[in-house]
């Protein structure tokens, strides 16, 4: 009903032949096409932005291209070890490495249903402490080979062992009273 009315007013404000119509004055044509020439002589000149954009693109390409291939191309030392430190904290790092590399492929071969969530989780473990291990290089490199970095990354080997022993011996533990259960019940 409204709509309906709605219309209705609609054509009662547009109707043609109630609207005065008028012809433009004479020459009326003439004063706007010379108003219009005038403004546009006295028009500041614009600038044409879209002579720019291809140079514009063209270098923001480069400038993303840079970000991220440049680093790919960076000679520098983002990390270090402690091997790049000294010869004998290169003699360090390989006992530890080797050390870590032993107990984790015992650790590998001692897999069975009892003991694979102990294993999963001294892994997921060891991933953390490999991730610190990663920061501290980062930060070696930063500090300029600073004692307590290196320390830090000392430590980190040690927390490694130790993790990997303890849960050597939980395994042994383990194996020890499957052992012991499976004697008293034969």
């Amino acid at each position: 009903m409204k709509d309906q009315q709605f219309d209705a007013n609609l054509k009662a404000l547009f109707n043609r032949e109630q609207l005065p119509m008028k012809e433009p004055a004479d020459g009326h044509k003439l004063r706007f096409m010379e108003k219009l020439n005038d403004h546009q002589k006295n028009k500041k000149p614009s600038i044409n932005y879209l002579h720019f954009a291809k140079p514009l693109a063209i270098a923001a390409s480069f400038l993303i291209l840079f970000t991220f291939i440049f680093p790919f191309f960076n000679t520098s030392n983002q990390e270090a070890d402690l091997a790049s430190i000294s010869p004998e904290m290169a003699q360090t790092q390989a006992f530890f490495t080797s050390t870590i590399n032993r107990e984790l492929n015992l650790l590998k071969n001692s897999h069975s249903p009892e003991t694979s969530i102990l294993i999963e989780d001294a892994l997921n473990q060891m991933t953390v402490l490999e991730n610190e291990y990663d920061k501290l290089k980062v930060e070696l490199v930063k500090s300029g080979n600073d004692e307590r970095i290196i320390y830090a990354m000392i430590t980190n080997f040690q927390n490694r062992i130790d993790l990997l022993k303890q849960v050597l011996e939980q395994i042994e533990h383990i194996k020890n009273l499957n052992t012991e259960n499976h004697e008293t019940t034969v």
